[in-house]
Formats: C-alpha cells, structure tokens, sequence
C-alpha cells in the first residue's frame, strides 16, 4: 500500500499541505499573490503559490482535486487555460501562470539591473 508523502486541504480560506515528516506549509487565498507550474517529475506537475515575501505552498496535481481548480478561478483574472498549458508543458523551471493585479512588493526572487 502507497503512503502519500503529503496531504493538501483546500479550503475557503486557503491551502494547507501536511508532510509525512510533519512539517506543515499554509497560505491564505487573500494572501496569494503568484502561482506558478512547474513539473517535479513526467508524471507529476507541482502548483506553487507564494505570498509577498515568496513564502508559499508547494500542492503536488495529484493531491488535488476539482476544489482546489475550482477556487484558483476566484483568483483576479485567473486563466484556468494558461494553468492548463503550462502544466502541458512544464520541464525544469518554474513558469508564472498568475500574478497579482496588485502591485506586489519586490518579490526576492527578482532581479533588478
């Protein structure tokens, strides 16, 4: 019998994503401010929502269900066929499905020249 590593809960509130070791990672949907695919492995695609600070929650495809695609298109301007093709097409790096209408403060991972 397969154990899963994690389970995620996906809520009104936000997304929570229990470890097998413990560790637990939680985001508040009115705190997302990114959502990004990318692919873990062929077989598994990974949803990453950050906040402002890049803190987030990383949620594997296969532990979610239509819930939680259902409340992504709450998010402003979400584009569920955007989410759609990226996880179609996802390889090594991470690739920014949604952001933000808000202006967002500087995200750390941004570089500036």
């Amino acid at each position: 019998m397969h154990v899963p590593d994690s389970y995620v809960y996906v809520t009104e509130e936000g997304v929570t994503r229990h470890y097998a070791d413990g560790s637990v990672e939680a985001l508040a949907w009115e705190d997302v401010v990114e959502v990004r695919v990318a692919a873990e492995t062929e077989a598994e695609i990974l949803y990453i929502l950050l906040d402002r600070d890049g803190e987030g929650c990383v949620v594997p495809r296969s532990a979610t269900d239509a819930t939680f695609l259902a409340r992504l298109r709450y998010l402003p301007d979400f584009d569920l066929e955007r989410l759609h093709v990226a996880a179609a097409t996802a390889r090594d790096s991470a690739i920014v499905v949604w952001r933000s209408p808000e202006p967002p403060s500087s995200l750390p991972d941004l570089e500036y020249d």
